[in-house]
């Protein structure tokens, strides 16, 4: 059983969530923590967990399309509501199949894009305009269908963060899938707080105002997931 300490914001009673930092391809980690997760709800049974991936799925590591196999195969975890959110990687890789642009190409490759193209067995030398073809149906829906933002009680879940003193309902796609400052430095009331990954850090980050949870796992961290239940926050990683 993890150990737990004071969270931010209270979630009301029976309700647990756990929360996925950044994946980039590293199926491993992604197995070992669902293994924990899993283990964790047999142990401590409730009939209310939610588990929630953050984004970037993608890129950079060596496993990007089996993760999204995974995770697009059903129930990961027995037990949890799954949702996954999308992250600025899932956004790069759709402008590079969809718009016909080679600054979009370029963007995508510069960002670990040609790991994951690797994985789906399509090499530097293929045009971007076959890509499309070439990525299964499957995967594209998958990563163009991820859900932007997700809210639970006090708590707003989200791939990189928010503008400081806007409204959440406002959020821009850009800031919430991009933005570091000003918001990592800010200590303003958000209106939620926001869990969030996209900024790698070698342990987790807990603020009144919100919680990062990217802890690099590609880049030879770890994955983390928090998990949130009462007023009390734990972490799991591998």
């Amino acid at each position: 059983m993890p150990e737990f300490a004071a969270a931010p914001a209270t979630l009301p009673p029976g309700q647990r969530v756990y929360a996925v930092g950044d994946i980039h391809g590293c199926l491993e980690h992604l197995q070992a923590v669902h293994a924990m997760i899993a283990a964790d709800i047999a142990d401590r049974p409730s009939d209310n967990c939610v588990l929630i991936h953050l984004g970037d799925y993608i890129d950079r590591g060596p496993d990007c399309r089996e993760v999204v196999d995974l995770l697009t195969a059903g129930p990961n975890v027995p037990g949890a509501t799954v949702i996954n959110l999308m992250g600025n990687h899932e956004e790069m890789m759709i402008d590079a199949i969809s718009t016909g642009r080679a600054e979009d190409a370029a963007q995508w490759m510069r960002n670990g894009g040609a790991e994951s193209l690797l994985g789906w067995r399509i090499g530097r030398s293929v045009p971007p305009t076959l890509w499309p073809a070439m990525i299964p149906f499957a995967h594209q829906r998958f990563a163009r269908d991820l859900a932007l933002t997700h809210r639970i009680g006090p708590y707003l879940f989200v791939h990189a963060g928010v503008r400081p003193g806007k409204a959440l309902d406002a959020q821009t796609r850009e800031d919430l899938l991009w933005i570091r400052e000003p918001f990592l430095g800010s200590k303003k009331d958000h209106g939620a707080v926001v869990v969030h990954g996209h900024t790698p850090t070698q342990n987790p980050v807990v603020r009144a105002n919100r919680i990062g949870i990217d802890t690099g796992a590609v880049l030879g961290g770890v994955l983390t997931c928090a998990i949130l239940e009462g007023g009390r926050i734990g972490f799991i990683q591998a």
